[in-house]
């Protein structure tokens, strides 16, 4: 019996000590695993974690800076390309300006001298005509006249002025009557001289007794010639 107690007492102490052994084994060995995953790794992951999240930011920043740049870039063309419409349709307009006031399109201002031809009552020296007034816009024209009207009617290149049957006188088609005043825009000395100088056409008909005077004006205005104009012949 005391060898049976015996026995069971040291297969218990066996069991213990197995027990004890294997609990001491894997301890040992968690201890181990704990050792070998040190901080440094576990911060070496975060920061490799962390670069490949900032290098994906970087991309997308990068992208976007490029998407913004492309499209500033073409901002700027836009920009350009419009400044560059606005000056040519500024250009083109001052153009067009210029060659409407050429062909009497437009009302124009500026210092310039005024005729006044009266009719008289001496049948002796003859009236006003056609001819008598197309000498003076000749005259004008020579002494530097940029634009000139006879009664309102502007004058152009292609303006016709003449007598019908002696009776009456027609500019631009329009029947005008008397008194005819010639407006002109320029150097008011040069076209006063060109009327009054030697052999100028107003001195000329003062000689003859009509009634012809001269006045400068400082702020003259001549219309502008209203009806089409159209070219028959010309392609």
């Amino acid at each position: 019996m005391k060898t049976n107690i015996k026995k069971g007492k040291i297969t218990l102490t066996i069991v213990i000590a197995i027990a004890c052994f294997s609990l001491v084994c894997v301890m040992c060995m968690q201890f181990k695993i704990v050792n070998q995953t040190n901080i440094t790794q576990i911060e070496n992951m975060r920061e490799s974690e962390l670069r490949t999240e900032l290098a994906n930011w970087k991309a997308k920043y990068e992208e976007t800076d490029e998407k913004y740049q492309e499209t500033k870039t073409m901002l700027e063309e836009y920009k350009q390309k419009k400044e560059s419409n606005e000056e040519t349709n500024e250009l083109v307009e001052q153009e067009l300006e210029k060659t409407n006031m050429s062909l009497g399109k437009t009302d124009v201002e500026g210092e310039g001298i005024e005729v006044i031809l009266r009719e008289t009552e001496n049948s002796e020296i003859g009236q006003i005509n056609a001819s008598d007034l197309l000498q003076i816009v000749n005259s004008l024209k020579l002494a530097g006249a940029e634009a000139i009207s006879i009664n309102d009617e502007r004058i152009m290149n292609m303006t016709d002025i003449f007598t019908i049957n002696n009776s009456f006188i027609k500019v631009n088609g329009q029947r005008i009557l008397a008194p005819y005043i010639i407006k002109a825009i320029g150097n008011q000395t040069y076209l006063e001289s060109g009327l009054l100088g030697n052999g100028g056409y107003v001195d000329e008909l003062k000689k003859l007794g009509h009634d012809v005077s001269i006045e400068k004006v400082n702020q003259l205005k001549i219309l502008k010639y209203n009806d089409d104009i159209t070219i028959k012949y010309m392609e």
